[in-house]
C-alpha cells in the first residue's frame, strides 16, 4: 500500500467553513475547445466546498484509506524540520498545489527513495525539479485546464483594477473619504489600449477572448503560433519574442509556464523596452519577473502598476519588496484556487490516483514527466531543467 503526502495551505484563520456564500456551483459540460472535465469514478465531496486547505484534504481521505493507503496532510512544508521533510522520506506519492508549493528539489528527491509520483493539484509543476524527476524516472502529472479559465478571469480583473485605479479608490471609502480627485488622478480607460500576452496557451488565449469585447488592440508572443483562423477571429497580432512585443503595449500580461527559458525574462532590460507608464500583470510565476527590477520600475514610474498573485518563493518572506512597493495590486496566489476550480482540480487529482493504482495510463494531457523525459503537456510547455533554486527562502515566512 502507498504512503501519500499531501501539502495544502492552512485553513481559514476563523476556522474551516461550516457554511458557504452560495449553494453549489454551475455545472459545466466540457472545457472550451472540447477537452473533457476530470472523470474520476466517484468523488467524496460536495462541489463548492473548501477543498484546497488542510481540513479539505482534496476530498481524498475516504478514497485512499478505503483502499488501504495512508494519507498525511500538512501545511508545514519549508525547512529541514518541516513535517513535509520528515514524511517525504518514505512517501511514494506527493500531492501539492502551486498556491502553497511543496518544493521538490533535487536534494529532496534524492532523500525520498520510494518517491514515484508527484501530482500538482492545479496547473504548473515548476515547484518540482523536472530534471531530477526525469533522472529518477518519476512521473509528474498535473490537472491540465482545471483552473485556466479561473486564472484568465483573474487577469482581466487585475488589468481593470490597475488601469482604473480601483484598489486605492476602494480604500478611500473604507477610510470614510470621498476623495474623487485622488482616485481619478491615476485612472484611465482600457478602450483603445494595446494589450499583449506573453504566452497564448489555454490561459493566454482565454485572456485574449475575454479582452476582445473591450475594443482594445491585442498582441501575443508564444513559441507555438496560433492558427491563422484564431488570429483573424481575435484580431490579434503575433510577435516573435516578448522583446519585440512589449514596446508597443500599454498592458502586458504574462501567461507562460516557468522553466529555464522564461526565468527572469522580465528583467531590467526587458522592462526598459516597455512604454513608460505601462502596466504589467503576472499570474504565471513570480520567477518570470526579476523581483528587484519590478520594484525599481514602480518607484521610478517606468511601470504605472504591477499586479499578480504569484511570488517566489511561496509564501514570500515578510520583507519581500513586492509587499510594499507603490502602485501594486498583489494578492496571495489565489487566481486558480477559487471554489469552482478546487472542485475540478480535486476531482482531477483523484482521477490521476485512480489511474496510478489501477495501472491504467494517465491522460496524456495531464503528463509533465514520464519515462525519463518530458511528456504530454510537459513536452509542449516546458524545457528540461530546474526552476526550484532559491525556494529555501520560503522558510523565512515562518520566521
Amino acid at each position: 500500500m502507498a504512503k501519500v503526502v499531501c501539502v495544502l495551505y492552512d485553513d481559514p484563520v476563523e476556522g474551516y467553513p461550516t457554511a458557504y456564500a452560495r449553494d453549489g456551483l454551475p455545472k459545466l459540460a466540457r472545457y472550451p475547445g472540447g477537452q473533457a472535465l476530470p472523470t474520476p469514478k466517484a468523488i467524496d465531496f460536495q462541489p463548492g466546498m473548501l477543498l484546497g486547505s488542510v481540513s479539505g484534504e482534496l476530498g481524498l481521505r475516504t478514497f485512499l484509506e478505503g483502499q488501504g493507503h495512508s494519507l498525511v496532510v500538512t501545511s508545514d512544508k519549508d525547512g529541514p524540520d518541516s513535517v513535509f521533510e520528515r514524511e517525504l522520506v518514505d512517501a511514494e506519492i506527493v500531492i501539492s498545489q502551486p498556491f502553497w508549493p511543496a518544493y521538490l528539489t533535487a536534494e529532496r528527491i534524492a532523500k525520498a527513495s520510494k518517491l514515484k509520483l508527484a501530482i500538482t493539484a492545479g496547473i504548473g509543476s515548476d515547484h518540482v525539479d523536472l530534471q531530477a524527476a526525469m533522472d529518477r524516472g518519476m512521473t509528474v502529472a498535473e490537472v491540465t485546464y482545471c483552473n485556466s479559465i479561473s486564472v484568465s478571469e483573474h487577469v482581466v480583473m487585475m488589468i481593470l483594477s490597475l488601469v482604473r485605479n480601483y484598489i486605492p479608490s476602494y480604500q478611500w471609502v473604507v477610510k470614510g473619504g470621498w476623495n474623487i480627485a485622488d482616485c481619478v488622478a491615476r485612472s484611465y480607460d482600457i478602450e483603445g489600449m494595446e494589450i499583449g500576452t506573453v504566452g497564448a496557451g489555454r490561459i493566454g488565449s482565454a485572456v485574449l477572448r475575454r479582452l476582445k469585447p473591450f475594443d482594445v488592440k491585442l498582441h501575443y508572443t508564444d513559441r507555438h503560433r496560433l492558427p491563422d483562423t484564431v488570429e483573424k477571429e481575435l484580431g490579434v497580432t503575433f510577435h516573435r519574442t516578448a522583446a519585440d512585443m512589449v514596446p508597443v503595449c500599454d498592458v502586458v500580461t504574462i501567461n507562460a509556464p516557468l522553466h529555464p527559458e522564461t526565468e527572469n525574462l522580465f528583467d531590467e532590460t526587458m522592462i526598459a523596452k516597455m512604454k513608460r507608464g505601462a502596466y504589467l500583470v503576472n499570474t504565471a510565476r513570480g520567477k518570470i519577473c526579476n523581483r528587484d527590477a519590478i520594484a525599481r520600475a514602480l518607484e521610478s514610474g517606468q511601470l504605472a502598476g504591477y499586479a499578480g498573485d504569484v511570488w517566489f518563493p511561496q509564501p514570500p518572506p515578510k520583507d519581500h519588496p513586492w509587499r510594499s512597493m507603490p502602485n501594486h495590486g498583489m494578492t496571495p496566489h489565489i487566481s486558480g484556487s477559487s471554489l469552482s476550480a478546487q472542485a475540478r482540480y480535486a476531482a482531477g487529482t483523484r482521477e490521476i490516483l485512480e489511474c496510478w493504482f489501477e495501472g491504467r495510463p494517465i491522460r496524456e494531457e495531464y503528463l509533465i514527466v514520464a519515462g525519463g523525459k518530458l511528456a504530454g503537456a510537459g513536452a509542449h510547455s516546458y524545457s528540461a531543467g530546474d526552476a526550484t533554486r532559491g525556494s529555501e527562502e520560503a522558510a523565512r515566512f515562518k520566521g
